[in-house]
C-alpha cells in the first residue's frame, strides 16, 4: 500500500487531495444535509430545549411559591401556636383564680359551720344547765326540806313555805358563791 502512495505520488498527484468530482458531489451532499438540519432538526431542537427551558423555570417558580406557602403556613402556625399558649396561661391563671376563690368559700363555710356548731353547743349547754339549775333546786329544795324537817321535828309539808324557804336559801346560796369570785 505504501508503494501505491507512493507511485501515485511519482505520477503528479497528491494521494491526499481528492479528485475534483468527489469534492463537488461531497459539498452538495454537505448542503443538502445542512439545509435538512438547518431547516427540520434544528427548529425541532430549538423548540424542545425551549420547552424544556419553560419547564424548568415553570417548576422553579411552582417551588418559589410553594416555599412562599410554607413560610406563610408556619408563620400561621407559629401565630396559632402563640395563641394557644397564651389562652392556656390565661386558663392557668382563671383556674389558680378559681380555686383560691374556691378555697377561700370553703373556709368561710367552714368558719360559718363552726361558728353556728359552737353557737348551738353554747345553746344546748345554757339549756342543759338551766334545766339542772331547775332539776337541782327541786332536789336541793326537797332535801333541804327533809332536813329541816328532821331537825325541827316538824312537817314542813306547806309548799308554799318550803319553796319560799329554799328560795331564800338558794339565793343567800348564790349571793355567797357571787361575792367570792
Amino acid at each position: 500500500m505504501l508503494n501505491a502512495i507512493l507511485a501515485a505520488g511519482e505520477e503528479g498527484t497528491n494521494p491526499l487531495i481528492p479528485a475534483p468530482y468527489d469534492i463537488i458531489w461531497s459539498a452538495v451532499c454537505f448542503v443538502v444535509i445542512l439545509f435538512f438540519f438547518w431547516r427540520l432538526v434544528l427548529p425541532r431542537m430549538k423548540k424542545l430545549l425551549d420547552e424544556r427551558s419553560a419547564a424548568i423555570e415553570g417548576n422553579m417558580e411552582k417551588a418559589d411559591e410553594a416555599q412562599r406557602e410554607a413560610e406563610a403556613a408556619l408563620q400561621q402556625y407559629t401565630a396559632q401556636l402563640a395563641e394557644a399558649r397564651a389562652e392556656a396561661a390565661k386558663i392557668r391563671e382563671q383556674a389558680r383564680v378559681d380555686a383560691q376563690r374556691i378555697g377561700a368559700e370553703v373556709t368561710a363555710q367552714a368558719q360559718n359551720e363552726a361558728e353556728r356548731t359552737k353557737a348551738n353547743a353554747q345553746v344546748a349547754i345554757e339549756a342543759d344547765r338551766q334545766a339542772a339549775l331547775v332539776s337541782l333546786r327541786s332536789e336541793v329544795g326537797s332535801l333541804a326540806i327533809d332536813l329541816a324537817s328532821g331537825v325541827v321535828g316538824e312537817s314542813l309539808s306547806d309548799d308554799a313555805k318550803a319553796t319560799a324557804l329554799v328560795d331564800r336559801f338558794l339565793a343567800d346560796l348564790e349571793a355567797d358563791t357571787s361575792g367570792k369570785k
